[in-house]
């Protein structure tokens, strides 16, 4: 196993609230600043500074997120915020967990289903010791629904989900967005349409929106702790964990597997209508851009995520996120993390194996889980 840890991380002063940025649409964005170079930002005049306090680093901060909003399409405001109506399909014990199949309402029109999973002593308890809540998004493998808990399949939230109850925390798992992945595309829910019918710009915002939600799942149980939450995903789940992060500061610790590389370094055959990043179900507005052009990439989003504890497995073998462009991201992060003076709090491995989460690395990512949310 080969390993390379450069990069710290940062305190989490510094987030914009919950969908406080909803960009006006605009079809000539000012030109995108450097997104290795995270310590520029632009005043109100429009020209470029350099970052020396934190306050500067929120107006960069600021037009990062409106620049990825240009392309996902806005952050729901409150108006879909409404009650969570938790409908409980199914629930089975496992001995040490209980798994229970799910339903919420994430928005006017459209139901999300989810599995959580509950330490058997938290359900039977009093409530005295609440735990840790932790958003486990899924990869492309999809979102299981067997009767038993799964085997290693590195693509499934649920293997997360059952190994973190297992260690006495909470976990919710749930389904990517219609249209995705074998998970609610392969079932027939009538009360969940195509996110176009509910007027999102892209499956990647509907999806953040259903992980916003399912933390407001986790704060409504009385044994979850309300002081913050995880989040982990491995390939569509490792960036999902990223970008549900960059717009709800609850989330205190991330974890993203084999998730990204920048959009410059991509596979250059997947940069095509219905293809990679361009798919219907992530971000199809990205064909609007020369790849240069675009107004965000993942730089500026891990620098977003500063000073959160932020955990990046990034295998020397995947083929389809590359390590060696994901180094030039933390770097550029680490930036961020260092003027929050926490640039301990980023963490990158890079082990010896293919696009996959080896379970010694999985392990260590739930210790990291458990080090920041215990």
């Amino acid at each position: 196993m080969k390993y390379r840890i450069p990069l710290g991380t940062l305190p989490l002063a510094i987030l914009l609230s919950l969908g406080a940025c909803h960009p006006a649409e605009s079809a000539d964005p000012p030109k995108r600043l450097d997104r290795a170079n995270l310590l520029e930002f632009r005043n109100e005049q429009g020209e470029t500074r350099p970052v020396r306090s934190v306050a500067d680093w929120r107006k960069r901060r600021a037009e990062i997120l409106a620049g990825a909003q240009a392309v996902m399409g806005p952050l729901p405001g409150p108006g879909k915020r409404v009650p969570l109506d938790v409908q409980i399909e199914e629930e089975k014990d496992f001995g040490d967990y209980i798994r229970r199949r799910i339903t919420y309402t994430s928005e006017p029109g459209s139901r999300t289903p989810a599995h959580l999973f509950l330490p058997k002593d938290v359900v039977n308890g009093d409530g005295s010791d609440p735990r840790p809540g932790v958003l486990c998004l899924m990869g492309t493998g999809g979102h299981k629904l067997e009767d038993v808990p799964p085997g290693p399949d590195i693509g499934s939230n649920v293997q997360d989900g059952e190994a973190l109850a297992k260690r006495g925390l909470v976990a919710i798992a749930p389904a990517y967005p219609s249209l995705g992945f074998g998970s609610r595309s392969g079932l027939d829910i009538p009360y969940d349409p195509d996110w176009r019918q509910l007027g999102y710009k892209s499956g990647t915002m509907k999806a953040v929106w259903d992980n916003v939600r399912a933390l407001d799942v986790l704060a409504e149980l009385p044994f979850v702790k309300k002081s913050g939450f995880g989040a982990i995903g491995h390939s569509l789940g490792g960036h999902n964990s990223i970008f549900t992060a960059v717009f709800d500061d609850r989330i205190k610790v991330i974890v993203a597997s084999c998730g990204f590389d920048s959009f410059l370094d991509y596979i250059p055959e997947y940069w095509a209508p219905k293809k990679g990043w361009c798919d219907d179900r992530y971000m199809p507005r990205l064909l609007d851009y020369a790849r240069e052009d675009i107004p965000f990439d993942f730089h500026e989003l891990v620098g977003a995520l500063a000073p959160r504890a932020f955990f990046v497995n990034a295998p020397v073998g995947d083929t389809n996120f590359h390590w060696q462009s994901v180094d030039r991201i933390a770097a550029a992060g680490s930036q961020i993390y260092r003027l929050h003076s926490v640039p301990d709090l980023i963490r990158v491995i890079h082990p010896d194996a293919g696009h996959d989460f080896p379970d010694e690395i999985r392990e260590a990512a739930y210790d990291w889980i458990e080090q920041f949310l215990r």
